[in-house]
């Protein structure tokens, strides 16, 4: 198709306000900048099925000032034989007759055969303050949501969307990254990881939770990339970690016990997102971190911090 394309990607996204913390932490590294209010613009192409708050992606092909200056571009739309269907994406409120209007005005203009039901190519549009923007519509496949059905679960575990969300921000450029989870518990972090495409290991003291991880992988027809091992006798060096501070929920640690896992985990990883539910920055610097972004995720009176870290050596 001979576009004069923009090289640029329009986002939208969607959140439970007990997780928008977390969202605008995931897309703020995702992206490397806060998005706008329910989306984002971005030379930066990621898959939508990433996020678990993301819920569609443009790559916009054509702009203009204007739907009527839009519409005239449309004859530029080759779609060699594929039927198609144009979908308003809502980067800004409006009413749904007018998010009609705004489809039909498009598709009427397109050379081609519109199909609603099952078209074998879907465009989106949506404005963008005073411009209008038209390109290749992806939505979200929320493959996050199958992660649900695992056949081993802890009450106290992350959920799938927490799991997802904390993944991202550990490794947001999966290629040629290696990522640990040294308490992996039941492979919440290492199902959404591997999904990704993200290299991961996952390790835990207890052998009740790496048995879990590895029916859970197993379920899902990932590899086996758990084993037992306490993860202050770990040793090599990965390029990111995730920590789920994995004893304050079940039992009262010392200090110096969680002083201990940071610092191993420092060994570890100079990259790190650490989720807890108490205080500890302290305890990451003392470790040797430096706390770069954080955010609170709440549900109902309950609350997990999740702080990424970089290595401040």
């Amino acid at each position: 198709m001979s576009l004069n394309r923009v090289n640029q990607y329009v986002y939208t996204y969607a959140c439970h306000e007990d997780e928008l913390p977390l969202c605008l932490l995931e897309l703020r590294t995702l992206f490397g900048a806060d998005p706008q209010v329910g989306y984002l613009e971005s030379a930066i192409n990621v898959e939508v099925s990433r996020s678990p708050f993301m819920k569609q992606q443009m790559e916009v092909w054509l702009e203009a000032d204007s739907l009527q200056a839009l519409s005239e571009r449309m004859v530029e739309v080759e779609l060699d034989g594929a039927t198609f269907k144009v979908v308003y994406m809502e980067t800004e409120p409006a009413e749904y007759e007018l998010q009609r209007q705004v489809e039909r005005a498009l598709g009427a203009r397109i050379r081609g055969q519109a199909e609603m039901r099952r078209p074998e190519r879907v465009f989106g549009v949506a404005t963008i303050g005073e411009r209008y923007v038209f390109g290749p519509c992806r939505s979200s496949e929320a493959v996050w949501l199958a992660h649900k059905a695992k056949p081993q679960n802890y009450s106290t575990a992350l959920s799938t969307r927490v799991a997802r969300a904390i993944a991202n921000i550990a490794v947001p450029r999966p290629q040629g990254i290696k990522a640990i989870d040294p308490c992996c518990g039941i492979g919440t972090v290492l199902i959404e990881a591997l999904s990704m495409g993200i290299e991961i290991v996952g390790f835990d003291l207890n052998p009740l939770a790496v048995r879990g991880a590895r029916a859970n992988l197993a379920h899902f027809g990932m590899p086996e990339v758990v084993a037992i091992r306490d993860m202050r006798e770990l040793t090599g060096r990965y390029d990111a970690a995730v920590l789920d501070m994995p004893y304050n929920l079940c039992s009262v640690i010392s200090t110096e016990e969680q002083l201990s896992l940071l610092q191993s985990l420092r060994r570890l990883a100079d990259r790190a997102v650490i989720v807890t539910t108490e205080t500890i920055d302290l305890l990451v610097g003392q470790a040797g971190f430096t706390i770069q972004d954080r955010c609170v995720v709440r549900k109902g009176a309950f609350a997990r911090q999740v702080l990424l870290c970089r290595s401040s050596q």
